[in-house]
């Protein structure tokens, strides 16, 4: 599926790279990369033909609050936040890197497809764990729970350990391990004490090309916003049910009514339109996780 860019108005000098649910990359006149952060929003695997108001600026914002906590972690792929105006507050400047086709995922609590893989074979990922978790449980340690990237339009496929060691070699996989887990814990400390349960997330590294980090392991994309991490309000929290969350859970429960051409969406193209209640409170769930995070 080829995605067109939003236009931004950089001008000739910026060369289109790629597009992908959410991100348009470019390669500025001096080399470096421009990583923009659009209003496009997906859902089951899908881009959405309504776009939601200040998505991308808030996804910037929260990537960038994060970033800054967890210097000394792990090196960032962020150069400069100092953009053309006409991006400025949803791009950054970044390295270029040799991304690794691993989705490194962390879970400290049961939800989602962890929760559906741990009622077929009580485990995720070929981590084991103990019998009768509810729906929403805390898991007894952080979990790293791979998954494959998938093209647009088709799904993760959770793998374990051992396959990602075959696919990248061991030291690069024990790292993206070491790594992941790390920042989910410190996150998760952080988040807990804003009143915030980050339940799971998502990162994505790559390998250094120049500089600094050369052949070092980067931390890159966007990292712990709503679009990657499944944040619920600590206050509501309650094991064997998963409380309101500040994602877009929201809007799948309403394409799970919604109708295209008179029948249910059959989660393929086309999507349906999102009607202007929804993509308001879809925006005010970005929003509220924004606010109440940097309070």
């Amino acid at each position: 599926m080829t995605i067109q860019p939003t236009d931004y108005e950089l001008g000739a000098e910026f060369k289109h790279i790629y597009s992908g649910k959410v991100r348009d990359l470019y390669e500025a006149p001096d080399g470096r990369l421009l990583f923009i952060a659009s209003d496009r929003i997906s859902a089951y695997d899908w881009i959405l033909p309504s776009v939601i108001p200040d998505k991308g600026r808030i996804l910037t914002a929260m990537s960038m609050w994060w970033f800054d906590r967890l210097q000394g972690i792990v090196p960032n792929h962020v150069l400069s936040t100092n953009v053309p105006n006409s991006v400025r507050g949803r791009a950054t400047y970044c390295e270029k890197l040799e991304m690794l086709p691993v989705e490194c995922v962390a879970r400290g609590y049961l939800a989602g497809s962890g929760y559906t893989d741990y009622l077929r074979d009580q485990s995720i990922c070929g981590n084991g764990l103990p019998p009768g978790l509810k729906d929403g449980a805390k898991l007894p340690k952080t979990l790293f729970t791979p998954a494959t990237k998938a093209a647009i339009g088709d799904h993760d496929e959770n793998v374990t350990f051992d396959e990602v060691i075959t696919s990248i070699g061991m030291e690069e996989a024990q790292q993206l391990k070491r790594f992941t887990t790390w920042i989910y814990d410190v996150a998760a400390e952080i988040a807990l004490d804003r009143g915030i349960i980050l339940a799971d997330t998502k990162f994505e590294f790559g390998l250094g090309i120049v500089g600094a980090n050369k052949d070092q392991i980067v931390l890159a994309d966007e990292v712990l916003t709503p679009d990657s991490s499944r944040y619920w309000p600590a206050d509501q929290y309650k094991e064997g049910v998963n409380p309101p969350s500040y994602d877009k859970q929201f809007l799948r429960d309403w394409l799970e009514t919604a109708q295209v051409q008179g029948k249910p969406w059959s989660k393929s193209p086309p999507a349906p339109h999102l009607p202007a209640e929804v993509i308001a409170q879809t925006a005010a769930k970005y929003q509220e996780a924004w606010e109440k995070l940097k309070d």
